[in-house]
């Protein structure tokens, strides 16, 4: 990975940008795209859009979400402590013991999920949240109120950390490495000659409503959309391969099978795999996907999608881990194929 887009990687992966709080990210991914794309598009839900060809009729919409997974402020304790809850699908087991930065309008503030000392009965088997509070160091109710309130949003406060400079682990990966990898695919095909418009988009709210990528699809119309995101890898003791599939890190991107997926598009992405001589894995996806796919699928006249997808370790997880080479392939395959197209594509699945 060249030195600039690793900077990069590491920029998103440290910026706090839980669902419906992602300005400070998307400003820092315009800042990078807007040096390479041809025009920057942004709306009213918070989505930033970089293009390439705005003027091209055969339209294709890249969507890469920035948001994460976090905690809300629900109550500040008369004594300092705060209740908390969650806000998209984090489990309250792994929360004793972490630290988290709450931010605050007026200043971030850094505390501690309290747990009860095994000497004293520790924690309950099926802890929830409403079990669990922050420690911030206050000593009263309004002390704290100085700097934060309630509906505040609050992260873990983690640092990412390179594994044997082969894998990145850090909270957060699903889906900032997806808005990454959207943004080198705007970056590298900006140096070549393509022949379609190419719309990269760094979505908002896909872990709590998915609205963000209704907004960008609506806007825009795409003829073709393809979600990039992460999917389960089961390449780690104690998951059932029987039951989940067999999914690893290093052995290439993941392409969804399933009602959603229009074939045509996977076709294209197996396509460049084979020019490009990659290996592809797949996952199925029956009914729906459970990305910006999902939403972006309805807008219009209905769009044709595909999903392309980062095999990633302890989901939803404070160590979320992903393969640099994995992230690598996954802009190469897509790049492929984008280059390779000429704008007169069909996507309607009963044109020969």
């Amino acid at each position: 990975m060249e030195t600039s887009s690793r900077k990069f990687l590491q920029t998103l992966l440290t910026t706090p940008s839980p669902s419906s709080m992602e300005m400070q990210i998307q400003k820092k991914w315009m800042n990078y795209v807007q040096s390479f794309a041809h025009k920057i598009k942004t709306d009213n839900a918070g989505n930033v859009i970089g293009i390439l060809n705005p003027d091209a009729e055969f339209k294709l919409l890249l969507a890469g979400h920035c948001d994460e997974i976090g905690l809300i402020v629900t109550k500040i304790e008369d004594n300092g402590f705060v209740r908390f809850t969650k806000m998209g699908g984090i489990s309250p087991k792994l929360a004793p013991g972490m630290k988290v930065d709450i931010l605050g309008e007026e200043k971030t503030i850094t505390g501690v999920i309290g747990a009860n000392a095994q000497h004293h009965g520790g924690l309950k088997d099926d802890v929830q949240f409403e079990d669990l509070y922050i420690d911030c160091g206050a000593k009263s109710k309004d002390e704290l109120e100085q700097y934060i309130h309630i509906g505040d949003l609050a992260v873990y406060k983690r640092t990412p950390e390179w594994l044997m400079d082969r894998y990145i682990s850090g909270r957060g990966l699903d889906n900032r490495t997806g808005a990454f990898i959207v943004a080198e695919v705007l970056r590298k095909l900006s140096q070549t000659d393509v022949k379609v418009g190419v719309y990269a988009a760094s979505t908002v709210n896909e872990e709590t409503n998915m609205g963000g990528a209704y907004f960008a699809a609506a806007g825009i119309q795409p003829t073709m959309a393809i979600a990039c995101d992460v999917t389960f890898a089961t390449d780690y003791p104690g998951v059932n391969k029987a039951k989940h599939g067999d999914i690893r890190l290093d052995r290439g991107p993941v392409l969804a099978k399933g009602a959603p997926i229009n074939r045509k598009v996977n076709q294209l992405l197996e396509q460049a795999a084979k020019r490009l001589q990659m290996k592809v894995q797949y996952e199925l996806t029956p009914r729906s996907t459970g990305t910006d796919a999902d939403k972006m699928r309805y807008t219009g006249p209905g769009v044709p999608v595909g999903l392309v997808s980062l095999p990633l370790r302890y989901m939803h997880s404070p160590v979320e881990t992903a393969s640099i080479q994995d992230i690598e392939e996954e802009i190469d395959l897509i790049v492929d194929m984008i280059a390779n197209l000429d704008g007169t594509e069909s996507l309607n699945p009963l044109d020969d």
